[in-house]
């Protein structure tokens, strides 16, 4: 019989001093270190160009426009992760004692993997949702045309709307901004 694999759980303070010194990003969920997969071409298309589209629609507002590299601290479950894109409300607030751990997101932007989907949408928006000034949620399938958008409408409660068609335009309801779906997937190719 083969014995089961341990596997090792660790503080919070042992993470972030092994995620500073780190080449790789790493998600800490509960207790766990859980490499993140590097992202296909299509994907990192897709943050850059809803990235772009959020800072040109926003400057001058009082926004922050972060992509994949800015960690999120998550204080009710104490996890920490890197949303592919997230939009901060001034003043940044971060975690205390860190000049690193943002812990203010107004909206998550999230592309789909075949990987991590089911997880994205479950598990991950449930986190998400812990948080005091989170308000919108966008799930961007990398594979086929679809977007999912989840808008914060009241406490516990959350309106669904869903995108399919290039000419879709998605009005965010947290910040000012509206995206048409042809610049979101500008460059993207879907096979057959």
């Amino acid at each position: 019989m083969i014995a089961p694999v341990e596997t090792k759980t660790y503080t919070a303070q042992e993470y972030l001093e092994l995620e500073i010194n780190s080449q790789d990003r790493h998600e800490f969920i509960n207790g766990e270190i859980v490499l993140m997969a590097g992202g296909t071409p299509d994907h990192n298309e897709i943050t850059t160009n809803l990235v772009v589209a959020l800072k040109l629609a926003l400057k001058g507002k009082p926004y922050r426009t972060f992509s994949s590299d800015q960690r999120l601290w998550i204080p009710q479950l104490n996890n920490y992760t890197y949303p592919d894109v997230m939009v901060v409300a001034k003043p940044i607030e971060l975690q205390s004692g860190r000049t690193d751990t943002i812990t203010n997101p107004v909206f998550i932007a999230e592309v789909l993997s075949k990987g991590t989907k089911a997880y994205d949408r479950d598990e991950k928006f449930a986190a998400y949702r812990s948080i005091p000034s989170f308000q919108e949620y966008l799930l961007i399938d990398q594979y086929r045309l679809r977007v999912e958008q989840y808008s914060k409408t009241d406490a516990n409660k959350w309106i669904f709307s869903e995108y399919s068609c290039m000419g879709d335009r998605l009005t965010l309801t947290s910040i000012p901004v509206e995206i048409s779906l042809a610049d979101l997937y500008e460059n993207i190719e879907f096979g057959e």
